[in-house]
């Protein structure tokens, strides 16, 4: 059934409540039906405007499920979603993916998000002309708008993807969304496989551009480093939950989950400054065996019997930052390395 738009009083421009996303529940199966994949499960997460929120989590965690049933891609299984005081979730994803509109995304390779036979000009032009705008002089003059915005020449609009250096193409997929005018951008791992100087260049840019655009950032990422660096808030990622959310530097500087330690701990480091734990036991469970309980309590260290039985709430450790562990309380607030 169609969730009908509603308003609610919130500083948040997007709020997502008990969201799950379901994969695979309507597959066959060795002929039965499959009971799906919980690749999201139960997640709460507010972005304010203005806001960079970084989403970290090892490869398989939900990360781009949660993108995409964000963006309306995906459906969404249960759970609300709140878009700038209108609930938005419910709908099927074709109307989805209108009705979140001010939610664009940059894709983690740009170069194969753009067609090799059509221009810059033309990859950046089929999003306006999606939307029904027609006026090709108004469409051409916000493509020149988006390339200056990203610091390309406007003339580039008539240059193709395999002409361009892996630096450019970062700014043309970020150009190529600029145009759509959207309020939350999500970026998936915007600066991986880039040398160091030419990162430097992508996070300056994204920084000036939520500066003069007042954009609002999802930031995907395994670089904790670069999270870091960007990050006003960064939200911990494990099967599916969300298990630790903070300031940048509480999770840098405090962190109380396990998991969030673990990572820290796993994290390259310039010096040679010993680690006395181990960073994470044993391997993740398959996705259609998720543990009960704290989904992570097969691997912790800390783990005791009540972890396997009871699932755990967030919990305020201080201020804005939440943690989703039956035993933060009893764990020394700083047992990991900062990043560098």
């Amino acid at each position: 059934m169609m969730a009908a738009a509603t308003t609610t009083e919130s500083a948040a421009l997007l709020q997502v409540r008990n969201l799950v996303t379901v994969l695979g529940r309507h597959r066959p199966l060795v002929g039965r039906r499959s009971p799906g994949v919980r690749a999201v499960d139960g997640v709460d997460l507010e972005i304010a405007p203005g806001e960079i929120l970084g989403l970290v989590g090892e490869s398989g965690c939900g990360k781009s499920t949660l993108a995409r049933t964000l963006l309306g891609v995906q459906r969404e299984t249960e759970g609300g979603i709140v878009l700038e005081g209108r609930t938005v979730d419910g709908l099927e994803p074709q109307q989805a993916r209108r009705v979140r509109s001010d939610i664009q995304y940059v894709h983690q390779d740009p170069g194969a998000a753009l067609d090799p036979w059509w221009s810059i000009g033309r990859s950046l032009e089929e999003g306006l002309t999606i939307r029904g705008n027609r006026s090709a002089a108004d469409r051409q003059a916000r493509v020149r708008r988006a390339l200056g915005e990203v610091g390309l020449d406007p003339a580039m609009a008539g240059r193709y993807p395999h002409e361009l250096s892996g630096g450019q193409l970062r700014r043309v997929g970020i150009a190529r969304i600029l145009v759509l005018e959207p309020r939350l951008v999500i970026l998936d791992e915007p600066t991986a496989g880039l040398d160091l100087s030419v990162q430097a260049t992508v996070l300056r840019l994204l920084r000036d551009l939520r500066s003069r655009l007042g954009l609002t950032y999802l930031f995907i990422s395994h670089d904790l480093a670069v999270v870091r660096r960007l990050c006003d808030r960064v939200a911990i990622m494990y099967l599916g939950r969300i298990v630790e959310t903070a300031p940048t530097d509480q999770v840098f500087g405090a962190p109380r989950h396990p998991y969030t330690r673990a990572l820290l701990a796993a994290s390259p480091r310039l010096d040679s400054a010993p680690v006395d734990q181990v960073p994470v036991l044993g391997e993740p469970p398959k996705p259609g065996a998720i543990p009960p309980g704290c989904a992570f309590h097969p691997r912790c260290r800390h783990a005791e019997p009540q972890c396997a039985r009871s699932r755990p709430e967030s919990e305020p450790v201080d201020g804005r930052h939440l943690v989703s562990c039956l035993r933060w309380r009893d764990l020394t607030p700083d047992p990991t390395p900062s990043v560098t």
